[in-house]
């Protein structure tokens, strides 16, 4: 992405963010982003369909051989019913649905919410089937009215828009949201005059994507419930490369796996030399959530992006009440909750998902998400999973003889242990576990050309990577990531790997038998090679003590200064 469109999304994240916040002083941050999420998603839907309007519009009045949309002028007696023509034309549904655009009623146009918002309580805003009056209640209500219509003509949406009224926000704070959202080209976007290529999906779908990631700071552990970190999710991505096929994640969250899984086909068209939207429609998503309010939030988040996708009937518990029990998936891919554990229903005990390991610890979770996705891979699938690094190691309720036959069937395929301090909502430090049904080599589901590794696994230790963002988060730079995709696919694809000593490792199933077949990676990658220190000892020892030495007067020169000051304000110590 170009500087300046990075400066534009920046300025906008900044401007809309302090709008939005303004919010925070009468919600809490797990009520307030409902309220804005719904407006980002009014914006994008109504902008959405006003520029396929003005598409449209051009349509109707090319006068070219190919073009079945244009409409002549010679067939109407004058401009004003020519004019009349073109309007109810542009009020036809199926043009807008032929171009993968959500129908928006005329009560639901970002336009008419404008204008409403702004009339005083009480005001006739149109006349409804009845020709009875439709006044205006509050601000809140013309919204939920706007989501309702939208969710009644997009069979797409049903039961995936949720009202904001309930939330009893106040007019003027809302009609100053919809000024904000209002003052922004999202179809048009410049900087400093200079017009930008962001098309309106992607500015909505950026902010959308930010402000999850605020609002799960701000609601803090229960913010990583919808939210995992961007860089985890991009590094999971670029490891299992899902450039087609089904893509499957039973813990969904808002859907960030499928939103990078979108990025990552587009970001490498050009590397590999195909139309990314052509790619796209070779990949299919499913999901599950199990929380309903979540789980809107990620239909929302498909929506905004135009991305095709099936997240079963309702919200469901994966384990309980599995929405895509057929599905054998190419990639899958999560970041379920950590050591949840109540997860056990007796009508689990006989499950087929685990008659091939043995029944995970009822008062964890971990193996159960573990199997289920397993359960859920295709036969040359791939898929990854975040877990507490306990699971490479724990020995309690049966999960170190679930982890001796993962090893023994060979389905483990690398171990990535990460840093603390990545999450949101957890200190509880982590790790990613890929596994694979088959390591026999050949051509993967994505069209990648895989060496045969029988009885191999790779550890990756990458605990030293990544940077402070702040005093608490740590991030993985765009290197970070790079260098632990490239050790993967290298190990995966050539035989020229080689193992760094700290980093990573390729160790084969006897040297983890030895091991009692636990899979923390710091027991294979052992300790980085030191830098020879060719400083004689003599020569460091006198060089260090003299830096003491200097340490020791300057400590004691600032706490004379200390004593002096406060001796000077009354104080002794």
């Amino acid at each position: 992405m170009q500087s300046t469109e990075q400066q534009f999304l920046k300025e906008l994240e900044d401007k809309l963010w302090k709008a939005a916040d303004k919010l925070r002083n009468n919600l809490d941050a797990a009520n307030y982003k409902h309220v804005v999420l719904g407006l980002i998603f009014l914006k994008y839907v109504s902008d959405a369909f006003e520029e396929r309007q003005r598409e449209l519009l051009g349509l109707f009045k090319n006068d070219a051989d190919d073009n079945i949309y244009y409409l002549p002028r010679e067939d109407y007696d004058c401009d004003a019913e020519y004019e009349k023509a073109l309007e109810d034309e542009l009020e036809i549904l199926d043009y807008y649905r032929e171009a993968n655009v959500f129908w928006v009623p005329k009560e639901a146009r970002w336009s008419t919410l404008k204008e409403s918002a702004a009339l005083p309580t009480g005001s006739v805003l149109w006349q409804d089937n009845k020709g009875e009056d439709v006044r205006l209640r509050s601000v809140g209500w013309l919204i939920d009215n706007a989501l309702e219509a939208i969710e009644k003509s997009n069979d797409k949406l049903k039961g995936v828009l949720e009202g904001i009224s309930r939330f009893q926000v106040d007019n003027d704070k809302l009609i100053g949201l919809i000024n904000s959202f209002s003052d922004t080209s999202f179809t048009q976007p410049t900087l400093d005059g200079e017009p930008l290529s962001l098309r309106s999906k992607d500015i909505l779908g950026h902010v959308y994507e930010y402000f999850l990631g605020q609002f799960a700071l701000a609601e803090g552990k229960q913010g990583g419930q919808y939210y995992t970190p961007k860089s985890i999710v991009s590094l999971i991505v670029e490891m299992l490369e899902p450039y087609k096929g089904r893509v499957y994640d039973p813990a969904m969250g808002s859907g960030g796996f499928f939103v990078s899984s979108d990025k990552f086909i587009e970001e490498h068209a050009r590397e590999h030399h195909y139309d990314p939207a052509e790619q796209k429609k070779h990949v299919s998503i499913y999901g599950q959530e199990s929380n309903p309010t979540t789980w809107r939030l990620a239909a929302m988040n498909m929506a905004i992006r135009g991305i095709d996708f099936n997240f079963g009937k309702k919200n469901a518990d994966s384990f309980l009440d599995d929405q895509h029990p057929d599905l054998r998936a190419d990639f899958v891919m999560a970041n379920p909750p950590f050591n949840v554990k109540d997860w056990w229903h007796e009508s689990l005990a006989d499950d087929v998902r685990w008659k091939d390991f043995c029944t995970p610890p009822k008062g964890n979770a971990n193996f159960a998400w573990l199997l289920h996705m397993l359960h859920h891979l295709a036969p040359v699938g791939s898929m990854a999973l975040l877990l507490a690094n306990g699971s490479m190691s724990s020995n309690s309720g049966g999960e170190g003889e679930i982890r001796r036959r993962l090893i023994e069937k060979d389905l483990v395929e690398c171990i990535v242990a990460l840093p603390g301090q990545l999450f949101t909502n957890t200190q509880i430090p982590a790790c990613i576990w890929f596994l694979t049904k088959d390591k026999t080599g050949g051509l993967s589901p994505n069209g990648v050309e895989k060496r045969k590794r029988q009885g191999e696994v790779l550890f990756i230790d990458a605990r030293q990577q990544g940077y402070m963002r702040d005093r608490v988060l740590r991030d993985f730079t765009s290197e970070d990531i790079a260098k632990i995709t490239d050790t993967f696919h290298s190990w995966q694809r050539t035989d020229a790997f080689e193992d760094v000593p700290g980093f990573c490792a390729s160790a084969d199933l006897a040297a983890i038998e030895k091991h009692d077949f636990v899979l923390t990676p710091g027991r294979y990658v052992g300790t980085a090679v030191q830098e020879e220190d060719d400083e004689p000892f003599a020569d460091k020892m006198a060089r260090l003590t003299a830096q003491l030495k200097d340490q020791f007067e300057e400590s004691d020169r600032l706490e004379s200064e200390i004593k002096r000051n406060l001796g000077g304000l009354g104080y002794e110590c």
